[in-house]
């Protein structure tokens, strides 16, 4: 097949900053693209061949998508799995397939996978909607003990959907969806792996990163590779990624992330089939990016090299508390000034409390300083609106 500077059409689901990101990689290669995105101001529009406006759950929007594209993927798992199964029956390429985004689509599901697998995890227990749950803790009949962790089963993102359960009244204003607790785990640090697979089964992993989180959005604020732990400790994170990876036989990225607890035990928490926000450092400070490889593995070429070049830390741009409305990076050309610095914005013109609106990568020969001048990024640059709330 040739992809290059031909008729090949690529078709993607969804069209927000991983998307924008991929296409990047997409005009490197000249391969054609066509997007399907709700949103009329999707930071992807302006980047590929062709856009269209449409439902990513709408069943003949996602159908008559498929039928002009000749191969299709993702960026956002939340997408109309049975007019991908007919696409696919059809003998449209679809990768991640349909059958591994069931397995991950619902947190409950992927949750009950990992036990099934022997994929080590932490204790779970599954429940229709929020007042079973509820009648659960209240009747003593739930395996879960509080505090614990609870999350919607599906259509949570960017910490939403998730929420630390320490008292019952906790429950409270929650929705009322399918939902998990999960018992809470005493860990150290959260790391994650990247692991490209492609259509042949050529396998390699992205270096383990180190996750730090924004203690009250839930949200990724550090990313930090190569992450910061013990040796063995990292082999064996990159051990679980690939068995979690050959488990759900997926195609494209698995980013794979776990909890390293007290006594250096590694649980799987979740995973996404696509690019990730655990990844970015890897347009500067890797020789093959994520996006690049996404796109080479779905397309079954050979995987570049997932090696780091420096160290690299990303900061995720986030807006401000008591901002929302047209965005104003503030103090962009002062980080801007810093050697090694690079910022991500995403297009969003609108910003609102905790929305992810790009990221900065600080890359650096020296992990120490890497981290001392992402911390002068993160006090320096703010996302705010031209009027306060």
């Amino acid at each position: 097949m040739n992809y290059f500077s031909s008729d090949f059409k690529l078709g993607i689901l969804g069209g927000g900053q991983l998307g924008k990101m991929l296409l990047t990689e997409t005009r490197k290669f000249d391969i054609q693209t066509l997007v399907l995105e709700p949103s009329e101001e999707a930071p992807a529009r302006y980047s590929c061949n062709a856009f269209y406006k449409g439902s990513l759950m709408d069943y003949d929007t996602v159908y008559q998508f498929g039928k002009m594209v000749n191969l299709l993927t993702i960026e956002i798992e939340n997408v109309n799995l049975d007019a991908l199964d007919v696409l696919e029956s059809e003998g449209l390429p679809i990768f991640p397939s349909p059958k591994t985004l069931r397995l991950i689509q619902n947190k409950g599901r992927q949750k009950d996978f990992y036990v099934e697998n022997n994929i080590p995890t932490s204790p779970h227990q599954r429940f229709t909607n929020l007042e079973n749950l509820k009648l659960a803790i209240v009747n003593q009949q739930s395996t879960i003990q509080l505090p614990f962790v609870w999350k919607c089963a599906q259509f949570g993102y960017d910490g939403n959907g998730v929420k630390i359960v320490r008292a019952l009244s906790d429950l409270d204003n929650l929705p009322e969806v399918e939902c998990i607790a999960e018992q809470m785990v005493p860990f150290k640090n959260e790391l994650a792996v990247i692991v490209a697979r492609s259509v042949s089964g050529e396998v390699k992993t992205y270096p383990v990163v180190e996750m730090e989180f924004h203690p009250e959005a839930n949200q990724v604020e550090y990313v930090i590779c190569p992450a910061r732990i013990d040796e063995k400790v990292a082999q064996k994170a990159t051990e679980i990624a690939l068995k979690v990876s050959e488990a759900f036989n997926h195609v494209g990225l698995l980013a794979v992330e776990m909890f390293q607890t007290e006594d250096n035990e590694i649980l799987v928490n979740e995973v996404a089939p696509r690019p990730h926000n655990s990844g970015h450092y890897s347009i500067e400070a890797s020789y093959t990016s994520q996006f690049e490889n996404h796109l080479r593995a779905i397309l079954n070429l050979p995987l570049g090299t997932t090696d780091s070049k420096v160290a690299g830390i990303m900061v995720n741009l986030v807006g401000e508390e008591g901002f929302s409305g047209q965005v104003i990076y503030e103090n962009i050309e002062k980080i801007m000034a810093i050697d090694g610095v690079t910022p991500h914005i995403y297009g969003k013109r609108e910003t609102r409390p905790f929305r992810k609106m790009g990221h900065v990568t600080i890359v650096n020969e020296n992990m120490v300083e890497a981290r001392k001048i992402a911390e002068e990024v993160k006090n320096g640059i703010r996302v705010i609106s031209v009027q306060s709330q």
